[in-house]
């Protein structure tokens, strides 16, 4: 018997040997998300970043080792994705964390990183207060964020000289922060504007034949949605029943993505000014190279999701290698400034506010092949459309 427990414990201790070992020839790192709650757009996000996990590995790995991403469900609940973020800290000794879609989400992930002092790279989340009103020294944004997005998109508001405007927004924080955006810089920009509507919808709930008709009752020239996901098609679909979108001039946040036009098919609408993703006609070669991978990989085009989770995976590569060290205050400093490369081109985080300057398109929806696209678009580069460093100090509080 007492050789028996000297043989189990021998072996229980080379276990634990073995996985310690597998551990320190690893770099691992925490990602969380709302992936069953927000499918479409993160099933290719997820898609996009195996594919960057699996060219880094084949390559070598970092710094000699190999990068190891896990993945937790945050069930689109600030307060799952804080214990999430806790357990893949404590328990998976993750070197940071990384992901966040919804922008609750990114806010509640971004304050466990100041209290916890963990580098958290917000690969999704598009508040402004992820990297200004609340941003920290542990927390860097990588997608152009909702003041960037609708900076791209009020020139050509602007342009189209309407004075009354209808809002269409889910009620949380990205589409508050959007909106209070657009308001602020049409109102800086064109002078007199009128909000005749503000139709401020509970996520993923949207009662969309109400709103729709709230809007056409309010008789606007144009409209600012910020829907996306389900709500968008079905308010997509009650206002093309009710004309609401006939000879008025609509701006769509987001709504030139593949994730939220193809479910659309012939449904998608026509003419609308937004920001988006056109995979199928961006000819640059980093989009090449990264598309030649995608579809060879999964047999399917990618779409934002894709581009964002291989992205993520591709600035967090390039943080650790110049970084060399797994100690967090060396990983911020390598952070700030960094300069990696995206299927959208060469990016950086910006050392004042550790925001990237990824950009997006901006362009028109259109219909082809019952299929909705963008066309007359163009790429604005996220650094043309940040706010001003003045701005800034302002807005963010000193670390």
């Amino acid at each position: 018997m007492r050789i028996t427990k000297i043989i189990v414990s021998f072996a229980c201790a080379a276990a634990f040997a073995a996985g310690a070992a597998r551990a320190q020839d690893a770099i691992r790192i925490g990602e969380i998300n709302s992936y069953k709650a927000q499918a479409a757009f993160l099933e290719p996000y997820r898609k996009g970043m195996e594919l960057a996990i699996e060219e880094v590995n084949a390559a070598g790995g970092v710094n000699g080792k190999k990068l190891d991403v896990i993945t937790r469900d945050d069930n689109a609940n600030p307060g799952d994705a804080v214990r999430a973020a806790e357990e893949l800290v404590s328990r998976e000794k993750v070197s940071f964390i990384a992901g966040g879609f919804l922008s609750n989400i990114g806010v509640a992930l971004a304050d466990f990183a100041k209290q916890k002092k963990m580098l958290y790279l917000a690969s999704e989340p598009l508040t402004d207060k992820i990297v200004w009103q609340g941003g920290n020294r542990y927390t860097f944004r990588l997608r152009p964020s909702t003041y960037m997005q609708v900076s791209m998109l009020v020139p050509g508001a602007v342009q189209a000289k309407k004075k009354k405007w209808a809002l269409v927004y889910p009620n949380y924080e990205y589409g508050q922060s959007a909106v209070a955006t657009f308001k602020s810089q049409l109102q800086d920009k064109q002078g007199e504007v009128e909000f005749v509507s503000d139709q401020a919808t509970p996520l993923g709930k949207i009662d969309a034949g109400p709103v729709a008709q709230a809007i056409a009752d309010a008789n606007p020239d144009a409209i600012f949605v910020v829907l996306f996901g389900a709500d968008l098609a079905k308010f997509v679909r009650e206002g093309e029943t009710r004309g609401l979108f006939k000879d008025r001039f609509v701006v769509g946040l987001l709504t030139g993505e593949p994730e939220y036009l193809d479910p659309l098919k012939d449904e998608a609408p026509v003419g609308w000014w937004v920001t988006g993703y056109p995979w199928y006609a961006i000819n640059t070669p980093e989009h090449k190279k990264f598309l030649d991978a995608y579809q060879a990989k999964y047999k399917d085009y990618p779409r934002l999701g894709s581009v964002v989770g291989y992205s993520t995976i591709m600035a967090a590569v390039a943080g650790l290698k110049k970084a060399g060290d797994l100690e967090t205050e060396k990983l911020v400093a390598a952070f700030e400034g960094l300069e990696f490369g995206t299927p959208l081109g060469k990016v950086k985080f910006r050392p004042q506010d550790h925001q990237s300057t990824m950009g997006a398109y901006v362009g028109k929806t259109a219909l082809k092949d019952g299929k909705g696209i963008m066309v007359d678009f163009h790429y604005v580069d996220g650094a043309d459309v940040q706010p001003s460093d003045a701005d800034i100090k302002k807005w963010r509080p000193q670390d």
